[in-house]
């Protein structure tokens, strides 16, 4: 059997620290992305590597490769790169995988789809669990990356269970880290880089709603571990950190760790934005023997000092 692992996406945020795992482990990875909102940037360093390949494709169409395992990560994951271009938003999520699970099917590899609590919508149930059904809007102005991916979830139990292909899939919770877009419009790096240009920091509605912030390397520990877990355990599992914070909350804890002077203002909250979020993760200990161990503080620390590198090089 083939033993290169193949992520697409593999040049985003949560790509790119995948790869870096992965070839930690002296794993063939074969990283595929578009660029459309990865970056070179992120790989720029495993290019060197005997066990990395990086390859420019848009897994809109068919690829050719041969490999033993793939981790299919490819979607833009923020409101302002999904609603870019919501057509091939859909796109990305339902031809991606149909394509990548064409591709699992003739070379017999494993798949993992990377799914989003984004299928639970504006959740009427709190914590959510992987048995909600979820309460989406399918014509609103997210539903190009909800419907998206609830689709791709589809089509990933359809292939289980029409042609016994091994299949996982995990549904992540709000993730951050270094790495992450500046311009993402994702509420970490928004009052990040707003606190760290002394600029106001815009909080939609009463700053009450609330989310849960998993670091990123917590979130690479689990979706490995989702891989190599047993072949009966499909998912859907939900991965994410159960700790809630409001987002008040959130931007008084940037404002201390910057040290800046910025003033809190707010704005109407945006169409179909969910009031809260937060996994229950019951099957992840359980199954995965997983739970987060990095703490908001101790993950903000690197994320602040790396868009602070970001910001500075751009002066």
């Amino acid at each position: 059997m083939n033993d290169t692992v193949m992520v697409t996406g593999g040049a985003g945020f949560l790509g790119s620290h995948l790869c870096d795992r992965l070839v930690k482990e002296q794993r063939d990875v074969l990283c595929v992305d578009n660029l459309f909102t990865g970056s070179r940037n992120n790989i720029r360093h495993l290019l060197s590597s005997e066990y990395f390949e990086f390859q420019r494709h848009d897994v809109t169409f068919p690829l050719y490769v041969e490999v033993g395992q793939i981790y299919n990560l490819a979607c833009p994951a923020s409101p302002v790169h999904y609603q870019h271009d919501p057509v091939q938003t859909t796109k990305t999520s339902v031809h991606g995988a149909i394509n990548m699970l064409g591709l699992a099917k003739r070379v017999g590899a494993r798949i993992l789809q990377a799914s989003t609590s984004e299928v639970y919508g504006d959740p009427a149930v709190h914590p959510q669990t992987e048995d909600y059904w979820g309460n989406v809007n399918p014509i609103g102005i997210r539903a190009c990356y909800d419907e998206g991916k609830r689709c791709a979830e589809t089509l990933f139990f359809d292939y289980h269970r029409q042609h016994a292909l091994e299949i996982k899939v995990v549904r992540i919770f709000n993730t951050y880290g270094p790495r992450m877009h500046p311009n993402d419009g994702r509420v970490v790096s928004n009052f990040i880089v707003q606190a760290l240009r002394g600029e106001d920091i815009t909080i939609f509605g009463d700053g009450q709603q609330t989310r849960s912030f998993c670091y990123v390397d917590d979130l690479v520990e689990v979706i490995v571990r989702m891989m190599a877990s047993d072949a009966s355990l499909t998912g859907p599992v939900n991965i994410g950190n159960p700790g809630e914070y409001s987002m008040l909350q959130l931007a008084e804890t940037i404002l201390r760790m910057t040290g800046s002077k910025s003033r809190l203002i707010f704005q109407p909250l945006p169409s179909d934005d969910p009031k809260q979020r937060r996994p229950d993760i019951s099957i992840a200990k359980t199954k995965l023997g997983w739970e987060p161990k990095v703490s908001l503080q101790d993950g903000l620390e690197p994320t602040i000092a790396y868009f602070r590198g970001v910001l500075n090089s751009q002066r």
